[in-house]
């Protein structure tokens, strides 16, 4: 086949999977350029959309508001381009209204420079924010190709042309006047903060620690003295808002507490007054200066400045006092109002001077009370309750003739296990109530099923300690009460720490909290059960001698006490895995 022939054929093959697949996703990064879709069909000559913009001049850092609308249609493309230039590559970057309908797509060098829908279910209006940006040329124009079925598109829909002040004048291009009204001036950061004077000049906060502000998952608040004011610099990955809070205890109520919402793609920065747990109070005057803001990749950055003796306002705090800092996030909506946070604030673990010392520090959005209630409750059903349990179900042959404190080996060691899970889950039961002060209404069924395994944790040694004896004949109805109190016990303690475990309070990294909680009950089950075939062969092994009970219970001890280095290696590997799961979690608990 000639090289012509075998080009065509590429063509005919893409064309033809394109035709198979679609791009029902939206992602189509190959139409880039040409914005024309492989539907092999040519496109239709009259648009029946239209583009429409809420400005007709923008300055560098300005959002400018786009509609595309029209009868029903499945997929669309969008971009901005050089108004002189449309064959250049596309200008500026753009931001969802709704994820739902449309994606950000990058074209060429230019990160979110395209739109695109994410299915093709019917629509018939999208709305995206353009932002412009600092080498943006002097007219912009939008562009759109739309497909309302697949053989039946539009591709590079002219639209609304842009352009900077007092850019020169040029023949009109074809523009759409519906929709158009001037556009507001906003007061822009022109690039990220940094950490830069962190512990030195400034006064900074970062989570995770020693995080890059300049990545958008890095939460960063920072107060840099200037004089008799202070700049304050707050940013963090939230389309909704963030807001940071200064307080005299490390409980909500009565603090002085600063807001950056994202209204309608449009930052405002506000002070506000924290009554108990209710909604913040806006406060109508505004004590602040210098504001500045800016939305890019998810994260929302905003700065202020304010004096630091405010004795005028009510309820401002002086900023050359310690205190302890809080730093939330959460969602709002188009006007503004703002919801509760959806995670635990971050909190500091200690009051601090913001005008004093510079320093650069880290916080948690987890109380250390809270922690710690986690950390025991791991240490006690990950460790000491799953041993225990091996113990005493696999090793009563093979320790059977080795003795402790005048006790059988197994004994006294399952119930030195079972004791100390008490005695660390009766703690770690009560830390919550020291620190909510009483029932937690927020935490589900979390609570309730705690009671529930604090209460079983309680029962079993008490009716372990009023156990009949060996050859007694309620003997074997205590074993089966022990067994399933137990059991019981632990299926409701592992569900209990699954449901604890995204509570706001510790709120664990998802999904990697409940990944390694499945990897540690499989663990567990997988050990149970290949001790459990490891008895039964060796129980087949034994030769039955019906007549002679007493043989057959030597030769029953016998085969078990075979298995002792088999059992002994696997209680090895199996103490040495649950250190890891248990290492695992409390370096997580340690890190959040």
């Amino acid at each position: 086949m000639e090289l012509p022939d075998l080009a065509f054929a590429v063509w005919i093959f893409i064309c033809f999977y394109a035709y198979v697949d679609g791009y029902s996703s939206g992602k189509i990064r190959e139409a880039c350029t040409s914005m024309i879709p492989c539907h092999g069909s040519s496109p239709q000559l009259s648009p029946e959309h239209t583009i429409t913009v809420n400005g007709t001049e923008f300055k560098p850092g300005n959002n400018i508001e786009v509609h595309l609308s029209g009868p029903d249609f499945e997929g669309f493309f969008i971009q901005a381009r050089d108004a002189e230039h449309l064959d250049s590559p596309a200008v500026g970057s753009f931001m969802l209204v709704d994820r739902r309908l449309s994606q950000l797509l990058t074209c060429g060098r230019t990160k979110n420079s395209a739109v695109s829908h994410t299915s093709k279910a019917k629509k018939k209006y999208i709305k995206v924010y353009w932002i412009a940006p600092g080498d943006a040329p002097k007219r912009v124009q939008f562009l759109a190709t739309v497909v309302k079925k697949y053989k039946t598109f539009w591709v590079k829909i002219p639209g609304p042309v842009v352009s900077q002040p007092n850019a020169p004048s040029s023949t009109p291009l074809h523009t759409t006047s519906e929709g158009i009204s001037t556009s507001h001036s906003v007061s822009y950061l022109s690039k990220p903060f940094n950490a830069s004077g962190c512990g030195s000049m400034k006064f900074c906060i970062r989570n995770p620690s020693n995080c890059d502000p300049e990545s958008a998952s890095c939460f960063f608040l920072s107060f840099q003295q200037e004089e008799s004011s202070v700049l304050i610099e707050m940013s963090g990955p939230s389309e909704g808002y963030l807001a940071f809070a200064l307080s005299h205890d490390q409980w909500m109520g009565g603090d002085d507490a600063y807001l950056c919402i994202n209204e309608d793609h449009h930052v405002h920065v506000s002070t506000a007054y924290l009554k108990g747990r209710s909604p913040p109070v806006l406060d109508s005057e505004n004590v602040l200066e210098d504001v500045s803001w800016r939305l890019v990749d998810g994260a929302l950055q905003c700065s202020f400045r304010r004096n630091i003796r405010l004795p005028a306002y009510k309820g401002r705090l002086n900023l050359d006092a310690s205190y302890y800092i809080f730093l939330a996030d959460g969602e709002a909506s188009e006007g503004g109002l703002i919801y509760k946070h959806h995670r635990q604030p971050l909190i500091t673990s200690g009051m601090y001077n913001v005008t004093g010392l510079p320093q650069d520090i880290g916080g948690s959005r987890s109380p250390q009370l809270i922690k710690a209630h986690g950390a025991l409750m791991f240490v006690a059903w990950i460790t000491t309750v799953s041993i225990g349990v091996i113990v005493a179900r696999f090793f009563k042959p093979v320790w059977s003739h080795s003795f402790l404190f005048g006790k059988e080996m197994w004994f006294q060691v399952h119930r030195m296990l079972m004791l100390t899970a008490v005695v660390l889950t009766s703690i770690s039961f009560v830390l919550p109530f020291i620190y909510r002060g009483g029932w937690s209404q927020q935490a589900g069924f979390h609570p309730y099923l705690g009671c529930t395994v604090m209460a079983l944790t309680i029962f079993q040694p008490l009716m372990a300690g009023f156990r009949p004896s060996r050859h007694a004949p309620r003997r074997q109805l205590f074993n089966w009460f022990h067994w399933s109190t137990g059991t019981t016990a632990r299926i409701l303690a592992v569900v209990t720490m699954f449901l604890g475990m995204d509570l706001p309070a510790l709120d664990l990294p998802n999904p990697w909290d409940t990944y390694t909680m499945i990897g540690f009950v499989a663990w567990h089950v997988g050990i149970d059960i290949l001790l459990e075939i490891h008895s039964y062969c060796l129980i087949c092994k034994v030769e039955v001698i019906e007549d002679d009970r007493v043989q057959i219970l030597q030769s029953l001890t016998s085969a078990e006490a075979e298995g002792r280095l088999f059992k002994q290696i696997v209680l090895t590997i199996y103490v040495c895995g649950n250190t890891v799961f248990l290492i695992a979690f409390l370096a997580a608990i340690n890190q959040i």
